[in-house]
């Protein structure tokens, strides 16, 4: 006799956040999103929370070198993966215009490869590399330590240094359009003299010169940006923008490219009010999307990586729809009008705007095993003579509660701090509204029009002709029952 608790105990899907899976390698879904990052069709990478942005990036910088496509590209983080993310000591020193912001972030790639460039090879290597090394060290930027927190630390001590004129020569800012540095002198084949501004465009040739010496590109990845500055939306808007418009300059050196991961709902806020050249940086940039078959064929995937499970329940050698069908009940709510349960679970792991993170898929799939498992504790099933699914339609109930009650704690009211007020105000009420019930609802908690805009974008409420409807994935988390508010 083969008792199910057995089995369960060992139906290992592995961790929904990236950060935290141990055999995100072996678990990793390949599909036609990371297919074309790897092929550098793409550098700007957006997606919803959950939907595999830091899978993407975890996967490119640990198993870079099995890709073919990859032959020829060096991978080099310009962030911290653990920890505060370094970003925010922006947040520290006097707020600078989006002009100034742009010129720290080109010092810092400059800085950031200019060094990992310098370590790995070494200012003998070649003319190209001296000259770079040379001017790291006129420029105060040369550093033995090339970890993101490092480099970006020196840079920011920099700015400090410049935004505080007691400590050095008076007169002394960063400008739009360059970083100011005091040396006696740099050279970039030709003299500066002193107190001469040192522009970006020049160092950063200089940078482009030595990378192309070394017959390789590289890849400068970015990712938490939507962490840096959550503590001051006045900073993050002007430095993100920064960091985008710095993307577009430095597209001409083609040694070097940024690859750039980014929230879809951080990169509308960006964008707001217009942004020059927006359409260069759209034809870059891919968004993150997971249909119903990605993400049946990434569960399964998963699944089968029990080797009990496929033992037991005989799933060797079966297409992913039979296994699927194998584990989970055909439907989770009985009845002849009623969906299967890949079509129930799709429509309770989506936000308002149709996304299905796999993260969600893979937390309500975890959670359901985790409540069958207490269930089969106190009601122990032999599997040889099962009839039924492996994972009960109660246990599946029950998990899609408990995910909703987590979503909402750590996605809407932890991160959308600014609209945590209209948030809580649909607690406890109905699914459906119109803008008089959505006005009463809001307008004590701020401007409708910009929190009603701001609750749609973040997937919260979803759009039904003249009606707003709150997706199943938040109800239960806000007891919110089916129905239309009057």
């Amino acid at each position: 006799m083969t008792n199910a608790t057995e089995v369960l105990s060992e139906f290992n899907i592995g961790n929904s956040v990236a950060e935290f899976d141990e055999k995100l390698d072996k678990y990793f879904f390949e599909t036609d999103t990371f297919r074309s990052v790897i092929r550098s069709e793409f550098d700007v990478i957006a997606g919803d929370k959950g939907t595999g942005k830091t899978a993407i990036y975890r996967v490119l910088k640990r198993s870079y070198r099995h890709y073919s496509e990859l032959e020829s590209v060096e991978i080099v983080d310009a962030f911290n993966v653990q920890g505060n993310p370094i970003f925010q000591r922006l947040l520290r020193a006097p707020a600078l215009s989006e002009g100034q912001y742009r010129t720290f972030w080109k010092a810092y790639i400059f800085s950031l490869l200019g060094n990992y460039l310098i370590d790995i090879y070494g200012p003998e290597y070649n003319e190209d590399l001296r000259n770079l090394k040379n001017t790291l060290d006129h420029l105060d930027l040369t550093s033995a330590d090339t970890t993101p927190a490092t480099i970006f630390g020196n840079l920011h001590n920099l700015v400090l240094r410049l935004c505080r004129p007691k400590s050095i020569e008076a007169g002394i800012s960063i400008s739009e359009s360059g970083l100011p540095v005091v040396v006696p002198k740099v050279e970039f084949g030709d003299e500066i003299e002193e107190g001469t501004e040192v522009y970006s465009d020049d160092f950063l040739k200089t940078l482009h010169n030595a990378a192309s010496s070394t017959d390789l590109q590289y890849w400068v990845l970015f990712d938490r940006l939507d962490e840096a500055f959550q503590e001051d939306p006045k900073v993050e808007v002007p430095a993100l923008r920064a960091l985008f418009r710095a993307y577009l300059d430095l597209f001409e050196f083609e040694s070097f490219r940024l690859k750039l991961f980014v929230r879809r709902d951080l990169f509308r806020r960006i964008i707001v009010g217009g942004f020059v050249n927006l359409t260069h940086i759209n034809a870059r940039k891919i968004e993150i999307l997971w249909d119903e078959d990605d993400l049946v064929d990434m569960l399964v995937s998963r699944v089968k990586d029990s080797d009990k499970l496929v033992e037991v329940c005989g799933l060797e050698n079966k297409r992913n729809d039979e296994i699927f069908d194998i584990v989970f009940p055909a439907q989770v709510d009985v009845g002849e009008r009623k969906p299967s349960t890949k079509t129930w679970m799709m429509s309770r792991i989506s936000d308002g705007n149709g996304v299905r993170a796999p993260r969600n898929l893979i937390d309500l799939v975890n959670k359901a095993k985790e409540n069958q498992n207490r269930k089969d504790v106190r009601e122990p099933r032999d599997l040889d003579s099962l009839k039924g699914p492996l994972i009960e339609s109660s246990s599946i109930k029950k998990a899609i509660s408990q995910l909703s009650e987590q979503r909402v704690q750590d996605t809407l009211l932890a991160e959308a701090y600014n609209f945590s007020a209209a948030i809580e105000a649909f607690r406890s009420g109905k699914s459906e509204h119109s803008h008089n019930t959505l006005k009463r609802l809001l307008e004590p908690h701020g401007e409708y029009e910009h929190l009603l805009r701001g609750l749609v974008e973040m997937g919260f409420l979803e759009k039904f002709g003249a009606s707003f409807k709150v997706p199943m994935l938040y109800r239960d988390g806000l007891k919110i029952t089916q129905g239309k508010a009057s």
